[in-house]
């Protein structure tokens, strides 16, 4: 953990060192809150760092209650150029609790998450933006949150402005995904449509519909959502975004509910 949080210090000493003061920017454009993944790209030599500050979930099925927490998740970005940025993302601590609701037995597993890396490529502006983002998994969880496999998947963000206010995302992920009996790999795929509209005094309220669908050879199975989300910038400080939001499962292999804060801040 202090290895961590010292590369968590030096980073943020070399992203403030970067900053450049007198650039024009564009306006802040982070991947929260939400589902969805942001269609745009950091600006060229500059610093991102989204915080997922608290992620409680709670799954009810197959007999059994888990609850799931994830505290001070960061994703780092850089900007290459203004249409290509890198970005990782790492959960230094999650806590998973499950109970059997049949025996009233309860486990609990610790520890570092997996090592997510990105390469964002912005192909198109204008009246729609649109973006490339593959990424690749890194097995880097401590033993039992996660399956120890490397994995990847292509995201697909695409976004476009509305009248009023108004702006529309859809955000569709292929993945390659290990399967559950450890003989190979299948596919799964996702798709997020979400609505925002910018309110009064830098408020940003969002909704999306989401579903996942996993065709691991096992048995295949299929997500959904319902997500409310809200984010506000300052006015004093156009590089700072606070957010949070609430999910709620649709079907039975849904997690119920997930609620979420965080934080973003442009270097």
């Amino acid at each position: 953990m202090r290895a961590i949080i010292g590369l968590a210090a030096a980073v943020l000493a070399l992203a403030t060192a970067a900053a450049h003061a007198d650039d024009k920017l564009r306006d802040l454009c982070p991947d929260r809150p939400g589902k969805g993944t942001s269609a745009c790209t950091l600006d060229k030599g500059h610093w991102q760092l989204e915080v997922d500050a608290v992620d409680v979930t709670r799954d009810r099925s197959d007999g059994l209650t888990t609850d799931s927490w994830i505290v001070a998740a960061p994703t780092l970005k850089y900007g290459l150029t203004d249409t290509l940025d890198v970005e990782a993302s790492l959960n230094p601590y999650q806590l998973v609790r499950t109970k059997d609701r049949a025996t009233g037995v309860t486990t609990s597993d610790s520890g570092v998450g997996d090592l997510y890396l990105h390469l964002k490529a912005m192909v198109a502006q204008g009246p729609l933006t649109v973006a490339l983002d593959p990424y690749v998994k890194l097995p880097t969880a401590t033993h039992n949150l996660g399956n120890g496999k490397v994995e990847a998947g292509l995201i697909v963000p695409m976004s476009a402005n509305l009248p009023a206010g108004w702006a529309l995302g859809v955000t569709a992920e292929g993945d390659a995904l290990e399967n559950s009996a450890g003989d190979g790999h299948h596919g799964a795929d996702s798709l997020t449509v979400g609505l925002s509209h910018a309110a009064p005094g830098g408020f940003n309220l969002g909704v999306e519909l989401w579903g996942g669908w996993d065709f691991d050879p096992a048995g295949h199975s299929r997500q959904t959502s319902f997500d409310l989300s809200a984010a506000w910038i300052p006015a004093a400080d156009a590089d700072l975004q606070l957010d949070g939001g609430v999910n709620f499962g649709l079907n039975s292999s849904t997690p119920q509910v997930q609620l979420y804060a965080g934080v973003s801040r442009r270097f």
